[in-house]
C-alpha cells in the first residue's frame, strides 16, 4: 500500500488537531523537532522486530515511569530523582522482549565511539536506557534484535523527520489483543510534536498494547480487537464492562513512550512529565496500563528554558497530547504483515 500523504497524516493525529505537527514551516511534526534528538530505526529483514535509537549525543536530563504489570527495562534505576548521574546519551527502544535489551549494548558502542558519555577516568561512558516489547509471537521469535542491530540503529540516527509505521521498535507491535492474537491487528511506531511559541514538545510511540487505539477527542475506535468474523471492531472496553474477562496473555503487551522538550530541568521535573505523558497513553488507548502490559514512558530535557513549576505543568500538558497524537499516528502509518491487518486495509472504515 502507498504511504499516507502529509495531509492524511496530520489529519490522523486526532488528538492534537490544532497543535501538532503544521506549528511552523521548519516542523518535521516528529520527535526531532525537539533540538539535541537524533531518531534511527533498524528493522530486521526476517521477521517484523527492530530497534530504535534515540540519541541525545550532548546528554539530556532524563525521567521515566513505568506503569505497566510487565515491564521489560534496563538502567532505569539511574533516572531516580536521587541517582547521582544526571544525564544520558541515548534511549534504546526494542522488540524481541527481554532479549531485545541487548540492543542497548550497540547504541553504547555507537556513542562510545563518537565520545558521547559522561567522563570516568579516560573513558567515556554512554548512559543508554531501555525498555522493550514482546513480539516474539509474529513471524520467527528466534530472531531478536541483538547488539549489532543496536549499534545499526544508532549510527542511522539523524536529526530528519522519524520514519514511521512498521519499522524499528514498532515493527512486529500488535494491538488490540484482548480477544487474543487471532482478532488483533498491527500496531507501529508513529510519532509527533507541539510548538508553543519557542517551546518545543515531541513524542515518540511503539505501540504494542493490549487495548485499542481512539480517537482521543471522539473515542472511535482506530485499530483494535476485530469482531469474530473480522467485520468491525468488537470494542475492548464494552466487552470488559459487559463482565467478560481477557482472552490475551500476560506479558505480552507494552506501548513504549519518549517525550523530549527543549527545556533544562531537574531529574525530579522530569520524572513528573513522564507521569503526566502518560495521560497520553491513557487518552488513546483503551484500556491501558493493565497487569498484562509493560507501559513505559521517558521524558527527556535537551536544553533551554529554565522550567518552574508553571512551565512544568505545561510540559506535561503538551507531552500528553504528544504522545496520545504519536499513538494514533503509529497505526495510521501501520502496514498490514501476514496474520495482522493495518487500519488501512480494512474495508468496513471509511
Amino acid at each position: 500500500m502507498p504511504a499516507l500523504t502529509r495531509r492524511e497524516a496530520v489529519a490522523a493525529l486526532a488528538g492534537a488537531r490544532t497543535a501538532v505537527a503544521a506549528s511552523g514551516p521548519a516542523s518535521k511534526g516528529t520527535l526531532t523537532d525537539v533540538a539535541g534528538v537524533e531518531v534511527g530505526h533498524w528493522t530486521s529483514g526476517r521477521r517484523p522486530t527492530g530497534c530504535t535509537a534515540i540519541l541525545t549525543r550532548a546528554g539530556a536530563v532524563a525521567g521515566v515511569d513505568v506503569r505497566g504489570g510487565g515491564p521489560g527495562t534496563r538502567e532505569t534505576d539511574l533516572l531516580r530523582p536521587e541517582a547521582s548521574v544526571q544525564q544520558v546519551h541515548g534511549i534504546c527502544l526494542s522488540g524481541g522482549s527481554a532479549f531485545g535489551l541487548a540492543a542497548a549494548d550497540g547504541v553504547m558502542r555507537f556513542l562510545e565511539e563518537q565520545e558521547a558519555g559522561f567522563a570516568a577516568g579516560r573513558w567515556k561512558v554512554p548512559i543508554v536506557p531501555a525498555a522493550i516489547l514482546f513480539d516474539l509471537n509474529v513471524g520467527d521469535g528466534a530472531i531478536r534484535p541483538d547488539a549489532k542491530a543496536g549499534y545499526r540503529a544508532a549510527k542511522a540516527a539523524t536529526a530528519d523527520a522519524v520514519e514511521q509505521g512498521n519499522v524499528g521498535a514498532g515493527a512486529g507491535a500488535t494491538v488490540g489483543k484482548l480477544f487474543g492474537s487471532k482478532r488483533a491487528m498491527k500496531g507501529g511506531l508513529g510519532s509527533a510534536s507541539i510548538r508553543a511559541g519557542d517551546l518545543v514538545v515531541g513524542a515518540l510511540a511503539a505501540v504494542n498494547a493490549i487495548g485499542d487505539v481512539v480517537d482521543p477527542a471522539t473515542g472511535e475506535i482506530l485499530a483494535g480487537g476485530l469482531t469474530e468474523g473480522g467485520d468491525g471492531f468488537a470494542d475492548s472496553a464494552r466487552y470488559l464492562r459487559e463482565g467478560a474477562l481477557p482472552v490475551a496473555r500476560p506479558r505480552e503487551n507494552t506501548t513504549l513512550g519518549v517525550v523530549a522538550a527543549n527545556v533544562d530541568w531537574t531529574q525530579a521535573q522530569a520524572t513528573k512529565c513522564a507521569q503526566m505523558a502518560h495521560d497520553g497513553l491513557a487518552r488513546a488507548i483503551r484500556p491501558v496500563h493493565m497487569p498484562f502490559d509493560g507501559d513505559v514512558v521517558f521524558a527527556l530535557g535537551t536544553g533551554g528554558r529554565a522550567v518552574d513549576l508553571r512551565l512544568l505543568g505545561v510540559v506535561g500538558a503538551l507531552a500528553a497530547d504528544a504522545l496520545a497524537a504519536a499513538v494514533v499516528a503509529a497505526v495510521m502509518h501501520a502496514e498490514s504483515i501476514a496474520g495482522y491487518r493495518a487500519r488501512r486495509d480494512l474495508a468496513f472504515v471509511g
